[in-house]
């Protein structure tokens, strides 16, 4: 209750609580059913709707922070983890400087998603929401002015009713008083109450006639607004559903980007790990007493193929000079060469034009129909070019060992990058 001295005068507050009282004592009576009640079952209809639409819509706000909530924390989470795995990430390790990258990408992209989402979709609901709360108390303004609408009318009814009962004993004069009183002082006294009955009737009449207008104005007011208001839900879920929806296609878009970035380097991490364990291996078996040397990670693509200079080719005559002498050599020798030493031919025949013999380190699959297709751990017999210029810098031509020793056939031989094999 307000306090008098603070903007309320003792009259005001003798005037609301005689209101309170007088409402109070007319819902009552309409409980009771002694005194009618103005109804209107299209606007019960409409506050009903309001009160649904008020309910849901707080309820999608209090779920939509819950949601902005867990973005949050999956935001802390995500950051948590990619900075453990940039500061566990040494720094000769395939990838360093695109994994630290990767974690700012990754955190400004979650940033960026819980900062839509609180921009567009909460605000929107937020705005949609802090309409309610005034159309609620003008809700409940229109009751109370309902209520006093009613209170008047009954009261305006009842006087109706005594003012034909007062004019019947005027004009029957009963009272000792009346009777006492000389003829013209009667006179006197029912023109006084004549007077005052009057008085009261026309104060109870102007009464309800503002009481009507109050209520009247505010309830063709929020008849106007609400239905507005009730169809204005269709368009708040709209914006608020298809924006976020929006939002996250985009975020899950580039998330997927990047974790397929991180997918790539870890798979390259792991290539350029067994490398590195097979170069260390290759390396301790044939010179134990030397320092092991840590290669780099393969080419993701060979080199190109590059017309090597006059010097580094071979003229054709030499090639088959070269390739005859070394057939009567191994002929020469072939007698008194041991079982042992032939290479592992069931025979010991060697392709024409064989050199040395090299291992595949690393997969390579073939882009053109003269490129033999590699798979690591493969043996190939490295030959000489039929015609030396068509050899290309960084290749070799040969063929795999396996099949030359089933089939003895020279015609699938193929070129190969050099820097993708070993000699053994």
């Amino acid at each position: 209750m307000a306090e008098i001295g603070k903007g309320v005068t003792a009259g005001k507050l003798a005037i609301n609580v005689q209101k309170r009282l007088t409402r109070a004592q007319e819902k009552v009576l309409q409980k009771l059913g002694k005194a009618d009640e103005t109804r209107d079952v299209v606007f019960e209809e409409m506050v009903a709707n309001f009160n649904k639409q008020m309910g849901e819509g707080t309820k999608l706000q209090k779920d939509l922070k819950a949601y902005l909530a867990a973005v949050k924390t999956m935001h802390d989470a995500s950051r948590r983890l990619q900075d453990c795995l940039a500061d566990m990430y040494e720094p000769e390790w395939f990838g360093k400087e695109e994994i630290d990258a990767l974690a700012e990408d990754t955190d400004t992209l979650w940033l960026d998603y819980h900062q839509n989402l609180t921009d567009k979709s909460l605000t929107c609901m937020d705005t949609y929401l802090a309409q309610f709360p005034e159309i609620k108390a003008r809700i409940a303004k229109r009751e109370r002015k309902m209520v006093d609408f009613d209170s008047a009318r009954h009261h305006f009814a009842s006087l109706q009713k005594g003012k034909k009962k007062d004019e019947a004993k005027i004009a029957k004069p009963t009272a000792l008083l009346e009777k006492a009183a000389p003829s013209w002082a009667q006179g006197l006294i029912s023109a006084h109450q004549v007077a005052q009955t009057n008085l009261s009737y026309n104060q109870a009449e102007e009464e309800l006639g503002r009481a009507q207008k109050i209520f009247e104005e505010m309830n063709v007011e929020l008849q106007d607004e609400l239905p507005s208001l009730w169809d204005s839900r269709v368009g708040v879920y709209v914006n608020t559903f298809q924006g976020m929806a929006g939002h996250q296609e985009k975020f899950h878009r580039e998330m997927s980007k990047l974790s397929q970035n991180l997918n790539d380097i870890m798979t390259k991490l792991e290539e350029q790990r067994q490398l590195n364990e097979e170069a260390n291996h290759s390396e301790a078996a044939s010179s134990p007493a030397k320092a092991v040397q840590r290669p780099g990670p393969p080419p993701s693509r060979p080199p190109p193929r590059l017309t090597p200079s006059p010097d580094q080719r071979q003229q054709p005559a030499d090639v088959y000079a070269d390739e005859a002498s070394a057939a009567d050599d191994n002929t020469e020798s072939a007698a008194t060469t041991p079982q042992s030493a032939v290479t592992n031919g069931s025979d010991g025949e060697l392709p024409p034009g064989f050199i040395y013999k090299v291992k595949a380190i690393h997969d390579y699959a073939s882009t053109d129909g003269d490129e033999l297709e590699l798979k690591m751990g493969d043996i190939l017999l490295v030959v000489a070019f039929d015609n030396p210029d068509e050899q290309d810098d960084g290749w070799l031509m040969g063929v795999k060992e396996s099949h030359w020793m089933q089939h003895k056939d020279i015609s699938v031989k193929g070129v190969f990058p050099e820097n993708f094999t070993q000699k053994v």
